[in-house]
């Protein structure tokens, strides 16, 4: 059977965080694009025929650029993002529709997901409309309000920290996301628009080396992954 699958890999934010004039996800890491680590992730795993790219209006120029040099014949589309996160999603969505079947959400600066973990997500998603990678929290969590008091301690063995991808039927996807639009809701993540249309999401347990790079502090640990964790996988 053929999969047709889709990735919407968002890369449009400018990443205040990271204290850096440069947008974080062309910082550089092993003399790379952070961003260009996350494409060619894809680019090895065969199931995916198109990925949809969304990214700041300025910066398409420099992504078509980079698509050219690594030779990420994988992404059909170079878009300009939305003003949130969820609107850059949208219009990925947009770009792939008519053409896959399965899309998968990824974060640009995640650049670390393992294949195996990749391929666990969407045969959850087949299986269940909708699954995203995660791992067990390992601190206790409390619930604080604005004053700084504690309120409540949840309890940490129920408790998982999201990842990206998260892996949808994409008809499924992309009714929840227009159901958001014509709402005006806007969700901390694409799995929380599926989850109010009453469609369960599975967990796929992933690793803690999955991350998402956001702060200064996150360039030498993406930098000790890439050398002794994944970098014989490139």
């Amino acid at each position: 059977m053929t999969i047709r699958l889709g990735v919407v890999v968002v890369a449009a934010g400018k990443g205040s965080r990271m204290g850096t004039k440069e947008s974080k996800q062309y910082l550089l890491i092993d003399h790379k694009p952070i961003l260009v680590h996350t494409l060619e992730l894809f680019e090895r795993f065969a199931p995916v025929s198109s990925v949809a790219l969304v990214t700041g209006a300025d910066d398409v120029p420099r992504c078509g650029q980079f698509v050219r040099e690594y030779g990420l014949g994988k992404v059909k589309h170079i878009i300009q993002g939305g003003k949130e996160r969820q609107d850059s999603v949208y219009q990925g969505l947009q770009a792939l529709k008519g053409t896959v079947d399965w899309v998968m959400v990824h974060d640009g600066v995640r650049p670390f997901t393992a294949v195996e973990h990749l391929a666990a997500c969407l045969h959850q998603a087949m299986k269940t409309e909708a699954a995203v990678l995660a791992v067990p929290v390992k601190d206790t969590i409390k619930v604080v309000d604005g004053s700084g008091v504690i309120q409540s301690t949840p309890d940490r063995s129920s408790l998982w920290a999201i990842q990206t991808p998260q892996a949808f039927r994409f008809s499924v996807l992309l009714e929840a996301h227009e159901r958001a639009r014509q709402e005006g809701f806007t969700g901390t993540d694409d799995a929380m628009l599926v989850e109010r249309m009453g469609i369960r999401v599975s967990v796929v347990e992933a690793d803690y080396y999955n991350i998402k790079i956001t702060t200064p502090e996150d360039l030498p640990w993406a930098e000790w992954i890439i050398r002794n964790v994944r970098g014989e996988k490139k």
